[in-house]
Parts: C-alpha cells; sequence; structure tokens
C-alpha cells in the first residue's frame, strides 16, 4: 500500500480531527496569554510599551510628550513532534472511535507542550508569594491579589489565576471561594474546572511544577506572555512497508515569552490538602 492509495480525504479529516482536538481540549493556557499566529521565521517580537504621564498645557502652548518607553521581547520558535506507528490503517479509517482516539492522543500531547511553554515563562516571575509552609488561605490570595493592584495590572477581565489539583481543593475550603455569594458560577472554560473570583479567572491545571510538596501557582494578566506559532498543529501520515505500518505524525512550531513580569505573581503553595484552613467553613 502506497502513500497514494491512502485516502486523500480521511488524512485531511484525520488532520482536521487533530486541529479541533487541540484547539477545544489540548491547550488550557493558549487562549489565556498574548497570541501571535502565522509567524515567519525562527523568532518573533513582542513590543512593550511604558507607562506614560499626562500634563496640562498653557493656552496656545505645547504639548509636553510622554515619551514612552519602547522595548521588546523576543520568542523563539522550537519545532515540536508527536507520532506513532499504527498497524492496519483501513480499520482505522472506518473505525471512527480508533481514529478519534489516535488524534485525541496527538492532540493533548501537543496541547501539553504548548502550556509547558507557557508555564515555563509564568516560572520566571519574581513576584512571589510564600505559603510553602500554610498552603493557599484567604490571606494568600488577598496578597496576591493585592500585588498584582500595587503594580497597576488593569483589572479588565484578563486576570487568570492557575493552580494545581491540590490548591484547587484548597481553595474551595475557602468559604469566599465556593460560596455562590462571591463566585461567579458561570464557567468560561467548557467541561474545565474554573471559576471567577476578585475579578480573576481561576482554573485548575495538571501541569504546574511541584517540588517538596510545593505547587508553583499564578495570577497573571494576559498580556504579561506572549505565545507564539509558526506552524499550528498539523498531520502527516506516511506507509513504511519495512514495519507493515503507517506512522501518523503530528507536528507544530512555537515558542513563549515573559512579556511584562510585573503582570505575574508565583504563588508557592503546599499541597497538603490538611495544611488549608476551613475559612469560613462549618
Amino acid at each position: 500500500m502506497a502513500q497514494s492509495d491512502i485516502s486523500v480525504a480521511f488524512i485531511k479529516q484525520f488532520e482536521a480531527e487533530v486541529h479541533t482536538k487541540y484547539q477545544q481540549e489540548g491547550s488550557l493556557l493558549r487562549n489565556t496569554v498574548r497570541s501571535k499566529n502565522n509567524v515567519k521565521g525562527k523568532s518573533t517580537t513582542f513590543q512593550i510599551i511604558g507607562k506614560g504621564s499626562a500634563t496640562t498645557k498653557t493656552r496656545k502652548g505645547t504639548i509636553t510628550p510622554m515619551n514612552l518607553e519602547h522595548s521588546n521581547v523576543e520568542v523563539t520558535l522550537a519545532d515540536f513532534y508527536a507520532g506513532d506507528w499504527v498497524d492496519a490503517l483501513d480499520e482505522i479509517k472506518t473505525n471512527i472511535d480508533e481514529r478519534g482516539a489516535v488524534a485525541k492522543a496527538g492532540a493533548y500531547a501537543l496541547g501539553r507542550k504548548t502550556d509547558e511553554l507557557i508555564i515555563t515563562e509564568l516560572n520566571k516571575s519574581t513576584n512571589i508569594v510564600d505559603a510553602s509552609t500554610s498552603g493557599m488561605t484567604l490571606d494568600v490570595a488577598l496578597k496576591a491579589f493585592g500585588l498584582l493592584n500595587q503594580k497597576e495590572v488593569p483589572d479588565d477581565g484578563d486576570r487568570y489565576g492557575l493552580v494545581s489539583p491540590l490548591v484547587w481543593n484548597q481553595l474551595l475550603r475557602i468559604k469566599e471561594f465556593s460560596d455562590s455569594d462571591y463566585v461567579t458560577d458561570k464557567p468560561f472554560m467548557k467541561g474545565r474546572q474554573c471559576k471567577n473570583w476578585l475579578g480573576i479567572k481561576w482554573m485548575m491545571h495538571s501541569g504546574l511544577t511541584v517540588s517538596s510538596n510545593v505547587a508553583s501557582c499564578f495570577l497573571y494578566h494576559k498580556s504579561a506572555v506572549g505565545h507564539a506559532s509558526g506552524c499550528d498543529v498539523k498531520s502527516d501520515i506516511t506507509w513504511h512497508g519495512d514495519h507493515a505500518s503507517h506512522f501518523i505524525n503530528n507536528m507544530m512550531s512555537q515558542g513563549a515569552g515573559l512579556i511584562d513580569p510585573d503582570g505575574v505573581v508565583k504563588i508557592n503553595c503546599l499541597e497538603t490538602v490538611a495544611s488549608a484552613t476551613s475559612e469560613g467553613t462549618e
């Protein structure tokens, strides 16, 4: 069976399924950061514009320029692959469940890599709240929230909170986080554990860095981290007679960078559930 024997329609359908799965369920964080697609070349830059100050002027006088500081952050793209051997492709071509399973596996692998790139940049934050002995409490959450406000990070609906599964359980022990009087019940991500609290979109993620039972959690603004894509998810299916199998390869070219360190607060949280105080619980 040669490559030309494989249905072109099937290849296109498989690629479309991988792309859809990646967009819907693969990456949790891509839409929570500043994004640039269709990048040409090995790298791209994200522009940073400093803060300006308003001034007065006399009648018929000249306006004092703000002299905004301009800088940029370069993001280098890397190529990533998620492929595997598949026997009896004819069976997959006619079995939607099997085809979907293979497509989902590739999409999830690429999605995890996308999130890993973004989490690596979030970890570069030097704005740190130490909860390595207490875990997540109301006081810890408010301290991190206060740091964002002190840095004048915009409160425009694009603030995100990212915590590990065990720290999420700690948040649920806080009345202000679990009570519908304080939290917007409508989830902002379909099929995900997420809540709106303090004007922050909180979500759970299993891919955060954990060391000695201390998880690196984050509050951040969407504009603080940039994600660049030179090649979105693509698939390639080729027949290898020596293996009597097809090799299905999924690939992408992406990168990420920390644009504004002031827009990210790292919270080092002890993950032991019992360490979290039962604030507001009976």
